[in-house]
């Protein structure tokens, strides 16, 4: 039997330890190129998904955007105030806009940033709304109440009016109520004996009788009673007295006057006249006045 030398056998051994020790080399190296591969693998998959994450929500942000802007195009308000508050917002949005359009998804403190300035406009659109809405509310109680106003103000100019009516129409009466009014007017003529006489030539006065009525509305105090005797030619009989007064704003020519004190109590008179010279056939009138109006007439037949 051959004998195996002992060198031969410890190198083969060597060899053979060596072998194994590569093959274990080589395994942990597939192994972790493996595990390599598959990290690269994950963290690629990972990047694109954050990619399309972010494209995403950038995407969702720009809709939310023009949504926006469509908002704020859609509120119209009747204050000048509120008008140029809305423009300026109304820029703000489109800044956001285009600020979006040059921010790339990745930037994602700039995306948050976008967003939160975007929320800031939205909540204060949503208090344009709130005001107008409140203006529009308080502009409409105000023209409802102005509306009443000047319904009520109507009402009373018309009660005004009413009312200023009765009481012209009262004052009216009451002016007309107030004058003086006469009754049993009657024309005699006396001789120069105080008789009672219907002949022309026996005529030396004219004696003109009357009572003054009760009225409580009359004015209280002296009063003078004019008459005006017209001989038949119509001329009235004048003596050197020359005796004229105010009768609605019309100067008139008296015969004969008297004054009396009238207190709203009836009160009989008689007025004279006398110093005419001569007295005709024929028909004569008396027409008595107060400065208010004429109180009467009356006719006399001298022969």
């Amino acid at each position: 039997m051959e004998e195996k030398d002992p060198i031969m056998e410890r190198r083969a051994r060597e060899a053979e330890n060596s072998n194994g020790t590569l093959k274990s080399l080589l395994v942990v190296a597939i192994v972790v190129a493996v595990i390599l591969a598959a990290a690269l693998a994950f963290i690629w998959i990972n990047k694109n998904n954050l990619v399309e994450e972010l494209e995403g929500e950038k995407q969702e942000l720009t809709i939310q955007m023009e949504n926006l802007r469509q908002d704020y195009d859609s509120i119209s308000s009747d204050y000048e105030s509120i008008n140029r508050q809305l423009d300026t917002s109304k820029a703000e949005v489109a800044q956001l806009l285009d600020r979006l359009k040059k921010t790339e998804a990745t930037n994602r403190s700039q995306i948050r940033k976008l967003m939160r300035e975007t929320e800031t406009l939205r909540r204060i659109m949503r208090n344009y709304i709130v005001q107008i809405d409140s203006l529009n509310t308080l502009n409409h109680k105000l023209k409802k109440a102005a509306a009443s106003a000047r319904k009520d103000a109507e009402q009373t100019r018309r009660a005004n009016a009413e009312l200023s009516q009765q009481v012209q129409d009262l004052s009216g009466r009451v002016a007309v109520g107030s004058i003086i009014k006469a009754r049993g007017i009657r024309l005699v003529a006396h001789n120069r004996r105080d008789k009672e006489t219907s002949r022309s030539s026996r005529v030396k006065s004219l004696l003109t009788f009357l009572s003054l009525v009760e009225n409580d509305l009359a004015k209280k105090g002296n009063i003078t009673v004019y008459v005006r005797i017209k001989d038949p030619s119509g001329a009235v009989l004048t003596n050197d007295r020359m005796i004229s007064f105010d009768c609605n704003g019309e100067t008139l020519v008296a015969s004969a006057s008297r004054k009396v004190d009238y207190q709203g109590e009836e009160v009989e008179l008689c007025i004279y006249l006398n110093d005419i010279e001569s007295y005709t056939k024929g028909i004569y009138t008396v027409e008595a006045y107060t400065e208010q109006a004429l109180l009467g007439t009356a006719e006399l037949m001298l022969r």
